[in-house]
């Protein structure tokens, strides 16, 4: 046992300091008693046997160390110093939407801001668009605003001065006529727990606290303000903190009751704390639901990087913990690294949080084989059944395939399976799961298991890349530090994948994430926001200083109260800057230790990350930061014996599974070995309940605190050109972290809102053909148009392309989809030829053109629509031709208008262009980097025998949905609908289920037409491949197998094929939504969504904006249409009201869904939105929208949804004399809205818009599915 070897170290006057992490599937206690360390490993739920792990683990740690027999209620507390926990109870109850009935009380005109989040869906291919589940069930609208004043307006006596020291107006006070009765309603339902998020109370939160005053009033017993919470910019992710805060709280306060309850005198008088998501911990009191998410997993982070990282060497550490339900990845390079807007189960979250990436592969990740592809994971099979060998009727799991293959050994886990609780892991029941799905396959069951293994690790290894590479740093340049329960079967096959070269084991690595919670500290964490110029100038130096002294101030304070002294306390200072102009900050730690200043450090860390800097641009001060840590007794850090033998004895010879076969492993117990002990692998080293699997080529060297440092050789899974399921599911993941990089990369070095904030961005591979391969699941439209981009150029350059050129395009006649979508492509050579091509599309800001952000609503040429590029090499011999793409781009400005037609200009966005095809082409040399690396691993000839044999894995995919389809619903398909003017889009699908194969057939589809909704061939070949990839429903990569089966017969000349010099920037966004909708209806799938993506831009000489707006889903044979979301060929990104407002002249006055305008139904469709903004300013403003004609249809008797429609509200100066003099300021324009003229927009329309002019956008529902019912 460990404590027999553990120098007895007594505490607290003999007293017992426990450090607990409660998981999803375990809990695990690290114990400092009179009597050494004692540890323990229970089932976090085991309702058979104990009401709650951590009580029981407690109690029978005190019965062993005391020789008591302590009864499972009222558990004595005199041998108890203190108690750490880090609970999965708040991250639990978010999974499962089990927390506390929550109101929202938000301004008035935002009460789906929330709901509706950043509208984009989570999953592309998913037609059901499931979404999670909302925190609150109620919500109170507050007639109040405020409105952030801009640099260039005059002072205001009446304006006020925000937190972040930016001006405030006030434009409606809330009344407690209002609010009162409001919140009074909802008390009176039952709801106790109130979220509260008010526009800009980031920084004006009078509002705020006017209404938590009322609602404490009232009765309710937890308020959750956003502004008190975490005073940052951006209402959505605020407003759903307060929820999450709102929701989880009463619950955890439940739980510490509840477990407090089980100990004599409810642990009266010993210091009780539990773990924050930001690695400190805070007293019992003070624990709350939304920095309580990442609890467990942060102890972990603590634990590693304080007994792992050598300041010394400076090595930087990647954190594996390894779990029963998933593994969770983190970096540590001498500093936590904290992010503060996180996604956790489907809620945005603004905390500071340890940066983790979990991913859903676990020892409990179901194992499953399904069209010839190995998969594993998302789904568990969790504590309760578990895996097969858990005797309890479970499925195969990964550590059924780490127990078949001999790495886990039954005699070395304790007896807790089986219904009876008693019985050992039942490998044999293992092994013949994984022989029945041998014979299935046609291979051995170890092949299979370890099959199982490999894809597990890989899909390890993406997240891990990305925390990586996404921060400038390579992956190979760490080391690996393993944990949890199942990590040290996994880490040196990790390691290896990733070129890192140590592997690094805690000696309690089982439970270090309870280890670490033990060496946490106290932290207090306090910000406010800040909005102002940033630079190393004395003044303004000096006061960033006097705000950080003022925080500081507040948090030792709170230190203090919890019982610490100077000496105690240790404060870090922050500045969260960001350039102007984008919507990335950098949290700089103050740097004057290092002889360093803010500036430097911030321009030193963004040029790491992103590649590049702006020397010309402001830096923008948003938010000062202080955390302070209370440094608490922690555990020791021992020594252990030194060994006198060189070689240690095994304890037995195990039969164990590796790439090459079976081979006989020795097996040591770590309680066994000594310091300096070398132990080359093969080997199995037990560590209490963790196996440690040393892999051959790798050796083992105990440490002199007990730890195993392993050095990691060479070896590699061998891959040949013959077709194995195995490698097919490696290269598949292989292929989509590549994409998945170049994406991370593009939006990481590009600076316009259009690539980084909304993402409107696709990045793919392509074989030597220019066929797909793998694209990251970003911007549908995108994707099955890219590869007939790729092919145009090959075909335009020919032998003319050579190494080192770039090339770009944008025109529609070359596979472009509209012109403000830019592609630039890379060859990959590899001895002189193109193997590989890499690839990204990003959506432009502006390209020149007739109007502010290309997308004009009247243009008739495609001349007009802006700068055009059949070909151009970007770069050529190496060398980026800057002025060759600047007239490029600048070249539509001098293009000779004939009287009447509008004018024309060049880009009006050039240093965003030049910048964003930068970033594209970093994106692309990061894609070139990767595949190089993946040739270099395993051959060219496998390589791209492997592309081939993943085209053809999705091309059967299709087919077996053709033939099964034409098997149970016929063999021809016809559906027809229109655009808003009547052009006819006709499809003809003919299913041939011999083959089997598909023709789409477009015949009858009307003429191409004189605007700008015509759509090019490359476009519609997006939109059928979209479908298949939808219908076929299963998790298959998309690529240009998806279209093998599919012929596709285009009359030249129509609508679907137009003419070279056709206007077709509306053909991209809105035709291509009726495409789908009409191999859908063709395909009976579902009703249709709401045909749009409703395109509004505004802005004039010195910017421009441009947004897509969300609509309704359509309702299918099982589900519901989902509203306010983007359906089908986009997936965008909108952008957070609050940094709209902030940014552009505008104010958003209502953003919500628009009720009852999805299609009724047996399945109702799903909601549009509306959406109404006031101009503060001139501006041209433009709408290019569809569906406000022809309704979005119903389907097998549902009612069609209602249409869009667009209003501008033409403001009408006042006739009253008293008013005239502020007739035009924005809170007279407040009060005077909803008055003045009232015009329809139309669906296509650009007009001047005036300071006080208003535009409504209501946008389509989705149409419903089924009759009725009476």
């Amino acid at each position: 046992m460990a404590e027999q070897r553990t120098k007895k170290r007594r505490v607290d006057s003999g007293k017992c300091r426990f450090a607990i992490d409660r998981g999803g599937t375990f809990t695990d206690i690290y114990a400092e008693t009179p009597k050494g360390v004692r540890v323990a490993k229970l089932l976090s739920v085991d309702k058979g046997n104990y009401e709650d792990a951590p009580r029981e683990g407690i109690r029978r740690i005190l019965n062993e160390v005391y020789g008591t027999s302590a009864p499972k209620q009222n558990v004595p507390i005199e041998n108890i110093a203190s108690i750490r926990m880090g609970t999965t109870v708040a991250t639990n109850a978010l999974l499962e939407r089990h927390g506390a009935p929550t109101a929202l009380a938000i301004t008035a005109g935002f009460r789906d801001a929330l709901a509706i989040g950043t509208q984009a869906r989570p999953h592309i291919f998913d037609l059901s668009v499931a979404m999670p589940e909302l925190l609150y069930s109620s919500v109170i609208e507050i007639n109040e605003r405020t409105r952030v004043v801009a640099d260039s307006e005059p002072n205001n006596a009446a304006y006020k001065v925000g937190k972040s020291l930016e001006r405030i107006e006030v434009l409606e006070e809330p009344s407690e006529d209002q609010v009162r009765p409001a919140i009074q309603k909802v008390f009176d339902s039952g709801i106790r727990s109130l979220a509260v998020v008010l526009m800009h109370s980031y920084t004006y939160s009078a509002h705020e606290a006017f209404v938590k005053r009322i609602a404490e009033e009232v009765g309710m017993t937890l308020v959750s303000v956003s502004s008190e919470l975490m005073p940052m910019v951006k209402i959505v992710p605020r407003g759903l903190t307060a929820c999450v805060d709102g929701y989880l709280t009463p619950l955890i306060k439940d739980y510490i009751d509840s477990f407090k309850s089980g100990f004599a005198n409810n642990l009266k008088g010993v210091p009780v704390s539990f773990m924050q998501s930001d690695g400190g911990l805070t007293d019992a009191e003070n624990f709350n639901g939304f920095r309580a998410i990442l609890s467990g997993p942060a102890g972990g982070v603590v634990g590693y990087s304080e007994t792992t990282y050598d300041p010394k060497v400076g090595k930087a550490i990647i954190g594996f913990d390894m779990g029963g339900t998933s593994t969770d990845v983190s970096r540590f390079g001498g500093s936590y690294e904290h992010v503060f807007e996180t996604n956790t189960a489907g809620v945005m979250v603004l905390a500071p949080q340890l940066d983790i990436t979990t991913v859903a592969a676990g020892g409990g990740s179901l194992c499953e084989y399904a069209e010839e592809l190995f998969k594993v994971g998302p789904e568990s099979a969790g504590a309760s059944p578990g895996p097969v060998c858990y005797r309890k009727g479970g499925k195969l799991a990964v550590t059924d395939a780490n127990l078949a293959l001999g790495r886990i050994i039954p005699e070395f886990f304790p007896k807790i399976f089986g219904k009876t609780e008693d019985q050992p892991l039942d490998a044999d029941a293992s092994v013949a799961a994984f022989e029945a799905l041998g014979r299935t396959i046609g291979k051995k069951y170890e092949e299979v298991a370890f099959g199982f293994i490999t894809v597990a690790n890989e899909a390890m290894c993406r997240p891990i890349r990305s925390i990586t590479e996404a921060k400038g740093f390579s992956t190979s340049e760490h080391q690996l530090a393993c944990f949890g329960g199942a990590g040290g079967q996994h880490a040196c096959a990790i390691a290896r994948s990733l070129g890192m070269d140590t592997v690094f084991v805690h000696r309690y690595s089982g439970i270090l994430s309870a280890f670490g919670i033990g060496l946490a500290d106290i932290v207090v964490d306090e910000q406010e926001p800040a909005q102002s110029v940033f630079s190393d100038a004395a003044d303004v130096v000096a006061a960033a200083e006097k705000r950080l002294d003022a925080i500081e101030e507040k948090v030792t304070a709170r230190l203090g109260e919890q019982k610490f002294d100077g000496g105690q306390i240790k404060t870090e200072r922050f500045l969260n800057l960001r350039y102007h102009g984008t919507g990335t900050a950098i949290m700089v730690k103050d740097p004057r230790c290092q002889g360093k200043t803010f500036k430097q450090v911030f321009e030193e860390t963004y040029l790491r990350e992103y590649g590049f800097t702006f020397p010309n641009r402001d830096i923008i001060l948003d938010d000062v930061r202080v955390r302070g840590s209370g440094k608490m007794t922690q555990l020791s850090k021992e020594t252990i014996e030194t060994a006198c033998e060189q070689n240690p004895v095994p304890v037995k010879t195990h039969k164990t599974y590796f790439a090459n076969g079976w081979q006989p492993t020795p097996v040591f117990k770590l309680d066994d070995l000594k310091a300096g002990h070398t132990i080359e692998g093969p080997a199995i080293i037990m560590q209490g309940g963790s196996t440690v699997l040393v892999e051959p080529n790798c050796s083992a060297t105990i440490t002199a605190y007990g730890d195993i440092k392993i050095s990691v050789g060479v070896g590699m899974f061998k891959i040949t050109k013959a077709l194995d399921p195995i490698a097919l599911s490696l290269f598949s993941h292989r292929f989509m972290s590549i994409a998945e990089q170049m994406g991370r990369a593009l939006q990481r070095t590009s600076i316009s809102t259009n690539i980084k904030e909304r993402l409107d961005f696709s990045c793919a591979i392509f074989g030597s053909d220019g066929g797909l391969v793998a694209n990251a699941p970003h911007i549908p439209v995108h994707l099955g148009a890219m590869g007939a981009t790729v092919r145009e150029q090959k075909r335009l350059l020919g032998a003319t392309w050579k190494e080192g050129d770039v090339v770009c395009t944008n025109h529609p006649a070359v596979g472009g989809s509209h012109l403000p979508d830019i592609t630039v492509i890379t060859p990959v050579f590899v001895r002189g030829e193109a193997v590989f091509y890499v690839a990204c599309r990003g959506h432009h800001a502006d390209i020149g053109g007739t109007t502010p952000g290309s997308i004009p609503a009247f243009s008739k040429r495609l001349a007009e629509e802006g700068a055009h590029i059949i070909s151009f090499k970007l770069v050529e011999n190496a060398v980026f031709n800057e002025q060759g793409i600047t007239d490029l781009l600048m070249a539509p400005g001098k293009v000779e208008r004939l009287p009447g037609e509008p004018e024309m200009s060049g880009t009006r966005a050039l240093q965003d262009n030049l910048a964003d095809l930068h970033a594209q082409i970093h994106a692309n040399q990061k894609g070139i980097k990767l595949m190089t690396e993946l040739v270099e691993q395993y051959t060219l000839p496998v390589v791209q025998q492997y592309m081939t044999y993943i085209q053809e894995n999705a091309a059967i995919a299709v087919k077996d949905m053709l033939r099964h389809f034409a098997a149970t619903r016929g063999e021809t398909l016809v559906a027809i609908d229109a655009m808003d003017d009547g052009s006819d889009i006709k499809l003809t699908v003919t299913i041939d289920p011999a083959v089997p194969k598909a023709t789409f057939d477009f015949t009858g589809t009307d003429p191409q037409v004189y605007a700008n909704f015509n759509c090019p061939s490359a476009v519609v070949s997006s939109a059928v491949v979209y479908c298949m990839r939808c219908l076929v429903d299963k998790p298959i990569p998309l690529n240009q197998g998806c279209m093998v089966p599919i012929d596709l017969i285009i009359p030249e000349g129509s609508l679907l094929a137009p003419s070279a010099d056709c206007a077709v920037v509306g053909g991209n966004v809105l035709t291509s939504q009726r495409i789908t909708d009409v191999v859908l209806q063709a395909f009976g799938a579902c009703a249709d969504s709401q045909g749009d993506t409703n395109n509004l831009t505004f802005g004039d000489s010195e910017f421009g904006y441009y947004e897509t707006i969300a609509g309704g889903a359509g309702a299918g044979p099982t589900w519901c249409g989902t509203s306010g979301v983007h359906t089908h060929m986009t997936n965008t990104r909108i952008t957070d009201a609050e940094i709209l407002e902030r940014r552009y002249p505008v104010m958003l006055k209502a953003f919500h869904l628009r009720a009852n305008s999805g299609g009724a139904g047996r399945n109702r469709g799903g909601d549009g939105v509306y959406r109404e903004l006031m101009f503060l300013k001139d501006l041209t403003v433009s709408i290019l929208s569809e569906r406000r004609s022809i309704a979005p249809h119903g389907m097998h008797g549902g009612s069609d949804a209602q249409r869009g429609k667009n209003t501008f509200v033409r403001h009408i100066p006042s006739n009253d004399p008293a008013e005239r003099v502020a007739d035009r300021s924005a809170a007279h324009l407040w009060r005077r809205r909803g008055t003045g003229q009232r015009l329809n927009f139309g669906a296509k329309n650009s007009i001047l818009a005036h300071k006080g002019d208003c535009l409504i956008i209501e946008t389509p529902g989705g149409g419903g599915y089924g009759a009725a019912p009476q």
